[in-house]
């Protein structure tokens, strides 16, 4: 199993490459090394949805220091939150995902560690209506307070869309 509870910077042991990212990361998750991988000068990590705050403030530590973006994916059963870091440091990005199941959609924010997450936190629960756990101001950005739905979702019903077969 992981150690998900251990830091993984170590202040006394600087991490110089990329390679010395990828280990270190894997030290940390060995048993989510493999879905690890830096290539085409971008991280991958894919966490467990319990532990992406955890990871997210790993890797603001290790040196990811600005946030570029969150979005969400909805395949059905359930969502999978794909987010942006970028570390100047090592001039490269990381893509960090987790799954959230569609009849549990709750998540931490992470607006403590980034507080420019807030406006596309709550982008991602006004379209898909995934909900940011200590958020600070959660609540609808786009749509109307009485909009009914998430019209991202690929149940979400509108009598005024007209359905493409290619697209259901």
């Amino acid at each position: 199993m992981s150690n998900l509870n251990a830091p993984v910077a170590d202040p006394g042991q600087p991490i110089t490459s990329l390679e010395a990212l990828r280990e270190t990361l894997c030290a940390t998750y060995p048993d989510l090394c493999p879905l690890f991988s830096i290539e085409f000068a971008d991280g991958l990590l894919m966490v467990p949805r319990a532990r992406l705050h955890f990871a997210a403030e790993n890797l603001k530590a290790l040196g990811f220091e600005r946030f570029g973006m969150i979005t969400a994916v909805d395949f059905g059963d359930d969502f999978e939150l794909v987010y942006r870091l970028q570390s100047s440091r090592f001039g490269v990005g990381m893509f960090l995902k987790t799954e959230v199941p569609r009849d549990e959609a709750v998540i931490e924010s992470i607006t403590d560690l980034w507080p420019g997450a807030n406006w596309q936190e709550r982008e991602v629960y006004d379209m898909f209506g995934i909900e940011f756990r200590g958020h600070p101001d959660l609540r609808r950005i786009l749509l109307a307070d009485d909009w009914a739905g998430y019209p991202l979702r690929k149940d979400y019903k509108d009598d005024h869309i007209i359905p493409r077969p290619d697209y259901i």
